[in-house]
């Protein structure tokens, strides 16, 4: 990582504070309530904190380090979303275009309503895909007649191809009418097939090719390579909590689908380059590869008054927020139980991998960590700990 480290006064932040903030995480990894983490704290382009704690493997025992990887989940709809609005840019792709005029098996697709399937009203487009406002869902939010269709189905299958995954989900029922309401969705898996089929190119070539590669990020795919097998950071084989432990995807080999929602792993240092790229709008050491108003562009609210729909969605988007094209966005100093500046738009990954940028105050932060069933509560923790040493 090019970000080089200063003394945290240097810009604006507290030592002690920073250091406060790995001494609660090693509490945690002594009660055996969380494996390991990797930290990092960046503002004005500098690094004030990149350390970590814990173990990178329970069952080993061996020690985190900062070359660990780590499955982020949702963290990879944001690079997703770069990638599609780099296709807009160069005038190969429009937000308004329907999903249809690319991926002609959503074209006449139905929508599942009280008395039983009725046509949509007006076909879901590219920004639909990008807002979560496509009328798709994920299984996992609920048990609607549609999510159980989604979970029967195995519709988030690694064995199927994009290509594959598209035909399957376009042939099901809606949840609601495009456009009508946030809920958050499969859609950026749809949105990958987009990207492969406007460029021309697997997703997993696109990504490497015009991102990782341009940005340096050197250790982020959809597989971890042999040689870095043991690299790979690993939750406890059962909850701490004595909840039902989520089975983590394997990254270890290949998967035919490359899900764009949820199927990249990546190192703290990787993603804090791709990070500074977006608070540096579109930028990162002379390589620019989106142009400043379209970063403003998609980190800002595209909700408006749409409503959210479910309670698990609600879930994911807490008050005073909005969702931009990839990002949730705040859109108000108060209201929500965690702070931020109005304009921080963050996200986290369903392994409790999680980030936050604050243009406010030029600044970035990343939690890594593979801990399931207690990602909320170190989401809203890191985020504390991180502007408590905020000191300007």
């Amino acid at each position: 990582m090019t970000l080089a480290s200063v003394s945290p006064e240097k810009i604006g932040l507290n030592t002690p504070r920073l250091q406060r903030l790995m001494d609660v995480l090693q509490q945690e990894v002594d009660k055996r309530r969380l494996p390991g983490a990797v930290a990092v704290v960046a503002r004005h382009g500098k690094t004030a904190l990149l350390n970590s704690v814990g173990q990178l493997n329970p069952a080993t025992g061996e020690a985190m380090h900062l070359q660990a990887r780590f499955r982020i989940y949702s963290m990879t709809k944001p690079i997703v979303s770069v990638a599609a609005m780099m296709l807009v840019e160069q005038g190969r792709l429009l937000l308004s275009d329907a999903v249809s005029r690319h991926l002609p098996e959503f074209a006449g697709q139905q929508v599942a309503g009280n008395d039983g399937l009725e046509p949509v009203h007006v076909d879901a487009t590219v920004h639909d895909l990008m807002r979560h406002t496509a009328g798709m869902t994920y299984e996992f939010l609920g048990a609607s007649p549609v999510q159980r269709q989604y979970t029967q189905l195995r519709i988030g299958s690694r064995q199927r191809t994009l290509a594959e995954f598209t035909q399957q989900l376009a042939a099901m029922p809606l949840m609601f009418q495009p456009g009508s309401a946030f809920e958050y969705s499969r859609a950026t898996d749809v949105l990958g097939r987009v990207v492969e089929v406007v460029s021309g190119q697997s997703l997993q070539d696109f990504l490497r090719e015009h991102i990782f590669e341009p940005l340096g990020m050197p250790h982020t795919g959809f597989t971890v390579p042999a040689q870095f097998h043991d690299h790979v950071a690993e939750p406890f084989a059962r909850d701490p909590d004595g909840g039902i432990q989520m089975k983590v995807i394997d990254v270890r080999s290949d998967a035919a689908f490359a899900s764009g929602g949820g199927g990249l792993i990546s190192t703290a240092q990787d993603y804090a380059r791709f990070l500074q790229f977006m608070l540096n709008r579109g930028e990162l050491d002379g390589v620019r590869l989106l142009g400043p108003s379209m970063v403003d562009f998609m980190t800002c609210d595209h909700l408006g008054d749409i409503p959210v729909a479910s309670a698990g969605t609600r879930a994911l988007l807490p008050p005073g927020h909005g969702f931009g094209l990839g990002f949730a966005v705040r859109k108000q100093l108060g209201g929500a139980p965690v702070p931020g500046s109005v304009g921080t738009y963050f996200w986290g990954g369903l392994a409790g991998t999680t980030f936050f940028v604050d243009p406010a105050l030029d600044l970035f932060a990343i939690l890594m960590l593979q801990a399931p069933n207690q990602r909320e509560y170190y989401r809203m923790l890191f985020r504390n700990l991180v502007y408590a040493a905020v000191l300007d």
